[in-house]
């Protein structure tokens, strides 16, 4: 009677273990298939949480599914792909004039007989060899405009990959956005937490990723196109590639687009345009860098509800494991585990106290 009783309870036991190892094989073959596309994925997801708010108001308006992710598809295409191929053809045009400057303008502020720097450079040419130091300074600039031309050309020579990705992006938005609810649903019934916890999740997900791109990058964008402007009006070569150079830099925590402004600044009045570097100190410290104090804790800190010590590490170490793209998922992977930790210690409230770390 108990080895009748037992057979059947090992046999069930032997067919759960086969259909779990099968089950995990499958997944294991998924997760191989869709390697090659995981930046595709993230990249389409981003952007869809981006302009949903857009999207919504489209259909709000068309009341059409298909109709409605194909405009907003298009508008994505419009205001990310046309600024950043003018923004690809400037630096192209513009890196070789660029480099030129910064070893001008290094040897400037190096030389003896310079205005402003000559009597430091005097007093600490006779310490070290001042000579010696330009040549390295122009040699390791020489290096690193041939190394950055390279890799721009290799860019466009694999252009055809890119455009090939770029369409595969396209192609996930059109979905997600028509059948970005169903997605939704799907993925709240698979997650083994409460409906209400799941929900409080991708909600966080969606303010992370907002607070991420709608403030960082729409403020790094600010100051970069704020400085790139003073920089033509002033007459600074290559301005497109320092308004770009300023955007990258304003993304980085702890640094910003005063990297390349004071610089630029002192350069100006080193060759003796006093005005124009006064003028850009000023538009600096008024203009750009009050952007980003006045913007950043209506566009970031209220809806991140972060600290900006876990921000700072979290956008640090995102781009350290995924890339560009690790500006945002950084962060969103940071909300997700501190929301997973708080559905582990209070089961049964919602994932996000009043009290978890917002500033």
């Amino acid at each position: 009677m108990n080895d009748t009783e037992t057979n059947p309870d090992r046999r069930e036991q032997a067919r759960r273990l086969i259909l779990l190892a099968a089950v995990v094989g499958a997944f294991y073959l998924c997760w191989l298939m869709l390697l090659p596309f995981v930046d595709v994925l993230l990249w389409a997801g981003v952007l869809i949480l981006t302009f949903n708010p857009v999207h919504r108001r489209i259909l709000a308006r068309t009341k059409r599914p298909n109709l409605s992710a194909g405009l907003t598809t298009l508008f994505v295409i419009a205001a990310i792909g046309a600024p950043m191929g003018l923004v690809m053809w400037a630096i192209v045009r513009e890196i070789t004039p660029a480099i030129g400057l910064l070893q001008t303008g290094f040897g400037q502020l190096l030389d003896p007989e310079s205005e402003l720097t000559g009597p430091a450079m005097r007093w600490l040419g006779r310490h070290v060899d001042l000579e010696q130091i330009r040549q390295q300074i122009s040699e390791q600039l020489r290096t690193f405009g041939m190394q950055l031309a390279n890799r721009t050309l290799g860019v466009l020579g694999d252009v055809l990959g890119l455009f090939v990705r770029a369409l595969f992006v396209v192609f996930v938005m059109f979905y997600l956005f028509r059948d970005g609810r169903m997605v939704r649903d799907a993925l709240a019934g698979a997650i083994p937490l409460q409906d209400r916890q799941t929900r409080e999740i991708l909600r966080r997900i969606g303010e992370v990723v907002g607070a991420s791109v709608n403030g960082v990058l729409v403020i790094a964008t600010l100051q970069g196109v704020l400085g790139g402007v003073a920089f033509a009006v002033l007459g600074v070569p290559s301005a497109i590639i320092w308004g770009v150079a300023m955007i990258f830099l304003s993304l980085i925590p702890l640094a910003g687009a005063f990297v390349v402004w004071i610089p630029a600044a002192i350069y100006l009045v080193v060759t003796g345009a006093w005005i124009k570097g006064i003028l850009l100190a000023l538009w600096g410290v008024f203009v750009i860098s009050l952007v980003d104090n006045f913007l950043r804790p209506r566009l970031v800190g209220k809806r991140a509800k972060l600290h900006e010590l876990f921000i700072f590490f979290a956008v640090l170490g995102g781009l350290q494991v995924f890339g560009l793209i690790g500006l945002v998922l950084g962060p969103v992977v940071l909300a997700i585990a501190l929301s997973l930790f708080e559905a582990f210690r209070h089961p049964g409230e919602p994932t996000i106290p009043n009290s978890a770390v917002v500033e």
